[in-house]
């Protein structure tokens, strides 16, 4: 459906998007991950057409979108701030899209009414903004956008504004809307959860690079880089080097894992992957307890390793004492060899 390829995006001398390709298939709920400064609004901005790539290609369908203006583009932006127009109604923010495309009043009321029936919205056509709850409001641009029926809907940060309790609710309530409407959704977000409960696919972008893509629960458990196995989970990274089929790790004091790829540079570990080991079970690796804290379900011990590493570890029951000496095991499935 949209193909970019080659994007590249600076301002002044700093790089925004460095060779950037990204391909989003029709009907696909996509998620755009990374860090402040990873490139993430500007991509979106320039598929939006609201910024022009210095070089690189964008394709809808085969269609060249760059010399399309944004408001011709079949591409609606949902804003984070939303963006409603304060002296207007419910119904008029929403028919704002319409008029200017000039659609006549009797198609544009029954559009109005059948997306304001989608977002659950009905009955409030005559409230103004000030006059709505934060999820009405963002339920207000959302039908904004999608009453003008794109094939690609963007979104920037969209449940940035509400509180954590609605966030999750409102999080499976897009997703719901982005099946029944049938069209293509690109959401950025900080938010890793919130984009691996959502996306049929996440990309996350290091320094204007698609760093890793793939469905979320892949890119999760197989993290390919450094970068990726760090920002996505904060798995424990451990450095080391193969020698004859075996991962040998100086910091870690022990030897890893074995049968990994001989291109293998370092490891990485969930922490939820690593368990303490009891009197008859032999531990991959030793340590002293350095550090715990109570997060409600579990607990999240900070264990210094004899090498100097330090690896997180999520327990489900109070730990020993700080200072104490502790084994660790894991399978060798949880072991993920990462290439950069």
């Amino acid at each position: 459906m949209l193909k970019a390829t080659g994007l590249e995006k600076r301002f002044g001398t700093v790089p925004a998007l460095v060779g950037l390709d990204l391909a989003i298939n029709a009907g696909e709920f996509f998620a755009l991950l990374g860090g402040s400064g990873s490139g993430k609004s500007t991509l979106l901005r320039v598929l939006a057409g609201f910024e022009a790539p210095d070089a690189g290609t964008l394709t809808l369908d085969g269609q060249d979108l760059l010399p399309v203006p944004p408001w011709a583009r079949p591409i609606n932006m949902m804003f984070q701030s939303y963006a409603l127009f304060p002296h207007m109604s419910v119904a008029d923010n929403v028919a704002y899209g319409l008029k200017r495309a000039g659609v006549v009043t009797e198609e544009r009321r029954s559009r109005i009414a059948a997306v304001l029936d989608l977002v659950g919205l009905q009955g409030l056509e005559a409230r103004r903004p000030q006059q709505l709850s934060g999820g009405q409001k963002q339920r207000v641009a959302l039908a904004r956008s999608l009453v003008m029926r794109p094939r690609l809907l963007l979104l920037d940060e969209p449940m940035a504004a509400l509180d954590a309790g609605l966030r999750e609710r409102t999080g499976l309530e897009l997703r719901a809307l982005q099946r029944k409407t049938g069209a293509a959704f690109i959401m950025v977000t900080h938010d890793q959860q919130e984009a691996l409960a959502l996306a049929d696919r996440i990309a996350v972008l290091e320094a204007g690079r698609v760093a890793q893509i793939g469905p979320p629960q892949e890119v999760y458990a197989r993290p390919t880089t450094r970068f990726v196995a760090r920002f996505l989970g904060a798995a424990n990274v451990l450095e080391g080097r193969m020698r004859d089929g075996v991962f040998e790790s100086v910091e870690a004091g022990a030897d890893i894992g074995s049968d990994l790829p001989a291109a293998t540079v370092a490891v990485a570990l969930r922490a939820e992957h690593i368990r303490l080991t009891n009197t008859n079970e032999a531990p991959v690796v030793t340590g002293i307890l350095e550090d715990a804290a109570f997060r409600g379900d579990d607990w999240l011990l900070i264990i210094r390793l004899k090498g100097g590493a330090s690896l997180r570890v999520v327990h489900p029951a109070p730990p020993p004492t700080a200072g104490s000496a502790i084994g660790l095991a894991w399978g060798a499935a949880s072991v993920m060899p990462l290439f950069a």
